[in-house]
């Protein structure tokens, strides 16, 4: 896998891919991460770049270092979270589910002017649609709209791991976040990816990102397959 300086530090780049993989269970917990001279190859970076890697996820809390044992995956659940409840997917994997994400498309959008989309971002829209799959089946549709002025020769250089993570290489940072839930028929294009009959009513997501001005960046709907899991919420008391 390629990673650019231009994206920023070569190390924090592999952290964010290492960390998406332990978080979806790429690298299931209690066991080892590729070893160093692995990682070297697949990055193709030095062996200082793959060291200060790993020592940040060390000192996040997810893996740990033994000298002759390898580098073991000790937790899987993010401490950079999204609100105080755990994210959905972490809560899914930390029972044991195998969830991976896949990149449809990544594109600028072409907005209609009379929507509510053109009224936040204009033409300076990008497109991202992806699935997430659940055991290897398809499971979640997600289609996100993200204010930014980016060429579409610039987006074709874009190796898309974390959404998250590209975000913030390209300065834009998420306070807030409004969700709003509802049954909906999926649009037939969904229905074909998530191997759904025509016309379907799933569970539709629909998030609000705002920066800390309360300016929405980002815009997402997601059709959940709730056929094969639930969605799951959880709380801790001082959320109640």
């Amino acid at each position: 896998m390629n990673v650019s300086r231009k994206k920023g530090p070569l190390y924090l780049q592999i952290k964010e891919i290492l960390k998406d993989r332990i978080l979806h269970g790429v690298y299931p917990i209690h066991t080892n991460i590729p070893s160093e001279p692995q990682l070297e190859e697949e990055f193709n970076v030095s062996k200082i770049t793959i060291r200060n890697a790993i020592k940040e996820l060390a000192q996040d809390g997810y893996i740990e270092k033994k000298s002759g044992k390898g580098t073991k995956v000790i937790a899987n659940v993010s401490i950079a979270r999204l609100s105080k409840g755990k994210r959905f997917t972490e809560v899914l994997v930390e029972e044991g589910h195998h969830i991976t994400k896949k990149v449809l498309s990544i594109k600028r959008a072409k907005l209609p002017i009379d929507t509510e989309l053109y009224s936040l971002f204009g033409e300076n829209c990008v497109q991202i649609e992806r699935i997430y799959l659940l055991e290897n089946e398809p499971y979640i549709h997600f289609t996100h709209y993200i204010l930014l002025d980016i060429s579409e020769e610039e987006l074709e250089e874009v190796n898309l791991g974390s959404l998250y993570r590209f975000l913030e290489e390209n300065n834009i940072r998420l306070e807030f976040f409004r969700d709003e839930f509802a049954v909906a028929v999926a649009p037939h294009h969904v229905c074909e990816i998530l191997n759904l009959e025509k016309d379907t009513a799933i569970l539709k997501r629909i998030r609000r990102s705002s920066d800390e001005a309360g300016n929405v960046l980002e815009f997402s709907e997601g059709y959940y397959d709730t056929g094969k899991q639930n969605y799951i919420v959880t709380y801790n008391d001082s959320m109640q």
